[in-house]
C-alpha cells in the first residue's frame, strides 16, 4: 500500500526536516528520522510506535555512522523507498572572510553527508528497482544574492550532483528530485542553522548589513513548511516527478530571472563562444 512507503529523512528535529516528518506519520508513512542529537528529535517530534518510527543519532559528516543508520532502517522496517536529504545549514560572509575550517565544515555537511546518504541508500533501491531521492538544495544554488558564496557553491553542486544522479538510476525505476526552496518559516534565519564569518573586513561592509537584514526578515518569509511537507509527499506519489523542483513563488520568480539573464548573456556572446571552435 502507498502509505506503508518507507521515507529516511535527515535533519528531522527542526525545520522542513521536522514538518515533513510529522506530516508523514500523521498519513500513516513509515519514517527514520535522522539528527545529530536523537534526544532533541524524539522531543520535536513526540511518542509513536516503534512500527512506524525510528530515530536515529546520525553523523552525516560520517560515512560509516550514515551506512550503519541505513543498515538499521532497513532491518527494521525491511524496505527503504524515499531518502530525503534535507539536513544543512547557511554560512554567510565573503569568501577572503571565510576561514578553512568554516569553508570545509560548510562542503562536510551541505554536500560530502548529502553524497555519503545517497551512496547508502542506493544499494537498497537497486535491489527493490524502485525509490525516490529528494536531495534540498536552495534557490542559492542557482540565483544566490551577495555574501553567500560559500553557501551557493554547496548548493550548486546539490543541483549539479541531482542532475546527473537522475539519469545515472533511472534505469533502476529510482527517481531523483532536487528541490530548491525559497525563504521558509524554518529556524533557518536563526544561530543553529545559520553561521556568520567569524573574521570581517570593514570594506565588505554593504554585504554584512545585507546579511543582517537577512536575518532580521526571520519570521517574513513567503513559505510555509507544512505546505512544503505535502509537496514532499505530492512528488514522491507522481507517476513522473520533476528532476528539478523550484519551492515557493519567490524562488519561482528567483529562478525565472536568472534563467532571462543567463539566456541574454548567452546569446548576445554567442559569436565569441565560437570562436574557439576547430574551423
Amino acid at each position: 500500500m502507498e502509505e506503508q512507503k518507507v521515507w529516511y529523512v535527515t535533519g528531522a528535529s527542526k525545520g522542513l526536516g521536522l514538518s515533513l516528518v510529522k506530516k508523514l506519520l500523521e498519513n500513516n508513512y513509515r519514517v527514520v528520522a535522522t539528527s545529530r542529537n536523537i534526544e532533541d528529535l524524539q522531543r520535536a517530534v513526540g511518542s509513536c510506535s516503534e512500527h512506524q518510527f525510528l530515530p536515529l543519532q546520525v553523523d552525516l559528516t560520517d560515512f560509516d555512522s550514515i551506512n550503519e543508520s541505513m543498515k538499521m532502517a532497513y532491518e527494521h522496517f525491511g524496505q527503504i523507498d524515499v531518502a530525503v536529504n534535507n539536513a544543512g545549514y547557511g554560512i554567510g560572509g565573503a569568501i577572503e572572510e571565510l576561514s578553512k575550517k568554516e569553508i570545509m565544515a560548510s562542503f562536510e555537511v551541505n554536500v560530502f553527508g548529502n553524497i555519503f546518504v545517497i551512496q547508502s541508500v542506493l544499494p537498497y533501491m537497486r535491489m527493490k528497482r524502485s525509490g525516490h531521492i529528494i536531495n534540498v538544495s536552495s534557490i542559492a544554488g542557482l540565483a544566490p544574492h551577495m555574501g553567500w558564496s560559500v553557501y551557493a557553491a554547496t548548493k550548486s553542486a546539490i543541483i549539479g550532483m541531482s542532475d546527473v544522479i537522475a539519469q545515472d538510476v533511472k534505469s533502476f525505476g529510482i527517481n531523483v528530485t532536487v528541490v530548491a526552496p525559497g525563504g521558509f518559516r524554518t529556524e533557518f534565519n536563526k544561530a543553529g542553522s545559520l553561521v556568520v564569518a567569524d573574521n570581517r573586513i570593514s570594506d565588505y561592509l554593504p554585504l554584512h548589513e545585507g546579511i543582517k537584514e537577512f536575518i532580521r526578515n526571520d519570521g517574513n518569509q513567503l513559505g510555509d513548511p507544512e505546505k512544503a511537507a505535502e509537496v514532499f509527499i505530492e512528488l514522491v506519489n507522481s507517476p513522473n516527478p520533476p528532476t528539478h523542483l523550484f519551492l515557493g513563488s519567490d524562488a519561482y520568480q528567483r529562478a525565472t530571472d536568472k534563467l532571462h539573464k543567463l539566456l541574454e548573456e548567452l546569446y548576445a556572446n554567442k559569436e565569441i563562444s565560437a570562436k574557439s571552435d576547430i574551423n
